[in-house]
């Protein structure tokens, strides 16, 4: 359940990209996306558009929570690769234990980079190293106001309001 043939480890990752990258442009780009929202969507088919093969790098759980704090991720691994798996412009998911995907991207040499225009092109992990091999980094635009934090920000307000609603008309026995 939840496999997906685009869902690989590191080892796997490379051997696929040995037998198909021949004069194909490999795109990488990582994050933790942990609940796939319109901005992911827009943004990973933005990335797909700068070459030809898409590699996607995904945070695994515990990176997740060194980065994002300990309510996070609330979608664990296995379904955010396999969402992200799902999509057209997606060609492969490489989970990563690391903090930064740097060890990924020294691993599979793409030939772009592409992050978020919330990262400056200076700040990206692994854009020397890509640039130093002939590639290049792109920090794509990102649409405004659409993020992870405010989307659960959103389903709190929402559900949460609904929920006291609930409790306030049973008379605090529940809902």
């Amino acid at each position: 359940m939840l496999e997906h043939p685009k869902i690989r480890d590191r080892a796997a990752a490379l051997v696929h990209l040995h037998r198909v990258r021949a004069g194909r442009t490999v795109v990488f780009t990582n994050g933790c996306f942990d609940l796939l929202h319109a901005g992911h969507v827009d943004l990973l088919a933005r990335a797909r558009d700068c070459g030809d093969l898409l590699v996607v790098g995904l945070n695994d759980d515990d990176s997740v929570r060194r980065l994002k704090g300990p309510t996070r991720p609330v979608t664990p691994l296995r379904e955010r690769a396999y969402v992200l798996a799902g999509l057209a412009c997606v060609d492969l998911v490489v989970p990563f234990a690391e903090d930064t995907p740097l060890a990924l991207i020294l691993a599979l040499e793409p030939d772009v980079l592409v992050k978020g225009g919330d990262w400056p092109v200076a700040a990206i992990v692994g854009a020397p190293q890509v640039t130093a091999r002939g590639g290049r980094v792109e920090s794509l635009p990102l649409i405004p106001g659409l993020s992870t934090t405010t989307v659960i920000e959103r389903i709190v307000a929402r559900y949460g309001k609904i929920r006291q609603e609930q409790e306030k008309a049973s008379g605090g026995r529940g809902a």
